[in-house]
């Protein structure tokens, strides 16, 4: 099962990068470097997956730079449900590419052009984040795409791990749950 971290400035600090980073290699398998409002976000990228390629990830993605993470060879890239048209320039530069769902539509039309995964939610409720979709909504999902579907929203416990999992889900995607 894939276990995917997101990291935010909550779970990931560049004075104790090592030490962080080491703490996601124990429960995940992919992580992202994510941090919406850093003005430093393109050096911190290079630490970032400077030191994550220490570690026994498997996948080592950026957040929405498509060609920063070209330039820096991380593995992939995570976009969002707004960037779906991006996809294809992500795929041509050999990137792996997760897009964030939050419909069927969009996860339908994230694998026509190429998406590698999904990300959907929000399954659980989660802080922000509006009405949660619910593990049922994965089930449905799994019956229309071919590509593998990540639960993402409010998954903070082994058990809501399980369901997702139970409902159809590849893997998870988390912040708090690798805190």
């Amino acid at each position: 099962m894939i276990s995917y971290a997101i990291t935010d400035p909550s779970t990931l600090s560049f004075k104790s990068l090592e030490g962080d980073l080491k703490r996601f290699s124990t429960k995940s398998n992919i992580i992202v470097y994510r941090d919406k409002s850093n003005s430093n976000y393109k050096i911190n990228a290079k630490l970032f997956i400077k030191e994550a390629q220490k570690l026994p990830f498997k996948k080592i993605l950026l957040h929405t730079d498509i060609e920063l993470a070209y330039k820096l060879n991380a593995d992939g890239i995570h976009l969002s449900s707004l960037d779906l048209q991006k996809i294809p320039l992500a795929k041509k530069l050999n990137l792996f590419v997760i897009v964030s769902t939050h419909t069927i539509e969009e996860a339908q039309k994230a694998e026509s052009l190429g998406a590698d995964m999904v990300t959907f939610s929000p399954i659980f409720n989660t802080p922000n984040k509006g009405k949660p979709i619910g593990l049922y909504a994965i089930k449905e999902l799994s019956k229309v795409i071919n590509i593998p579907i990540i639960a993402l929203g409010g998954i903070i416990t082994k058990e809501q791990i399980k369901e997702c999992q139970e409902y159809g889900a590849f893997g998870f995607a988390s912040i708090r749950y690798f805190k």
